[in-house]
């Protein structure tokens, strides 16, 4: 009988995961990975919670849990990253950094000590093997196909990996961990930024970062307020801006255009949004899968945020590690920090990188 040590949350994904694995006749092993050691806006330690619902499913469910702390391996792979891009302007996605980083580095190095034959994780998403190599595929439930996250998994660690939920619907799970009478079967999904939940992003970030305000500027110079610091804000952005009811405006809304790091200036624009459409992109620290392409150039689809439906693109492969994206429909608000990850039109996910800048054509 083969080991697997599945990642428990404590939310419903990985519990029904479990469920289905011992079902499928694994010897299942649960392990809840604590990475984060702060208490949220009320006081309390959200890991404590979590680990209280893993021990309340595993016991229904009979199999043996463990916890392990990779608080260290987090703070040093994905933390200080995550603080550093917002030092440099940038708006990082630290969940897909955990996936590579930890759930499936530390934790597979872990699972692999204790004699596991497998890992496995609450992701919805597909792993196939064809002529020797993994493909990373879209799950069947599109709607919570967790892919975009998994973008920089390798082959071994693709080649070790079983995703329980690749086949089933959000809807199934739900209704599989209500018949089985488990204590988190209507838990909330977790939402927001994996360590800090939701709680308040400025508050927190402010805890580690010190603020910086400055001016807020139109494109032509004229000063219409002042911002918190350039890292609270996103391209795009109409929340929060705190300019709205000026006289002399347009009255229609007002986004962040640009952020000039330089003069610590948040340059913000009023009503059409041309100016945050582009024309393509260059990515760094690509990683391929399952293998860097023989073609220099190819057309396939990617999505520039997670919720976003697919783009058509065509790709030129730069290097190993970069390349130039050009869109065939011009694209709002293409981030810098975030990840472009790239589909065939079978569903197989090619894979990812960091998006270093945007270009317009002239």
């Amino acid at each position: 009988m083969e080991t697997v040590v599945i990642g428990m949350s404590g939310g419903v994904d990985s519990a029904v995961s479990a469920h289905l694995l011992k079902e499928q006749g694994y010897n299942v092993v649960a392990l809840f990975m604590v990475n984060w050691e702060e208490t949220d806006d009320e006081g309390a330690c959200t890991s404590e919670r979590d680990y209280e619902d893993v021990k309340r499913v595993c016991a229904t469910l009979n199999i043996p849990y463990y916890t392990i702390n990779f608080a260290k391996e987090y703070y040093d792979h994905v933390f200080e990253y995550f603080l550093n891009e917002y030092k440099n302007g940038r708006t990082p996605n630290p969940d897909v950094l955990c996936n590579r980083e930890i759930k499936f580095g530390p934790f597979l190095d872990f699972a692999k000590k204790i004699g596991a034959d497998k890992i496995a994780t609450g992701h919805y998403a597909k792993v196939e093997e064809k002529d020797g190599k993994f493909y990373l595929k879209k799950a069947k439930d599109k709607n919570k196909d967790q892919s975009y996250f998994l973008n920089q998994l390798n082959q071994k660690q693709l080649s070790s990996v079983l995703f329980p939920l690749a086949d089933i619907e959000k809807t199934e799970v739900r209704k599989i961990a209500d018949e089985l009478g488990l204590s988190n079967a209507r838990k909330k999904d977790s939402t927001g930024i994996c360590f800090i939940g939701e709680r308040n992003f400025k508050k927190f970030l402010k805890g580690f970062l010190p603020a910086q305000p400055g001016l807020i500027k139109t494109p032509q110079g004229e000063i219409i307020g002042e911002h918190d610091g350039l890292m609270y804000y996103t391209l795009g952005q109409r929340r929060g801006l705190n300019i709205g009811g000026r006289k002399g405006g347009t009255g229609e809304r007002w986004f962040v255009l640009d952020k000039d790091l330089k003069n610590n200036v948040l340059v913000v624009s009023q009503g059409e949004d041309d100016a945050l459409f582009s024309d393509g992109l260059y990515a760094k620290e690509f990683n391929f899968i399952p293998n860097v392409p023989t073609q220099k150039s190819f057309e396939c689809f990617a999505k520039f945020r997670y919720r976003q439906p697919d783009q058509k693109v065509k790709v030129e492969v730069l290097n190993d590690k970069e390349i130039k994206v050009d869109f065939f429909e011009k694209q709002r608000a293409i981030t810098p920090g975030q990840f472009v990850v790239l589909y065939d039109e079978n569903e197989n996910c090619l894979g990812g990188g960091v998006i270093d800048k945007f270009y317009y054509n002239k």
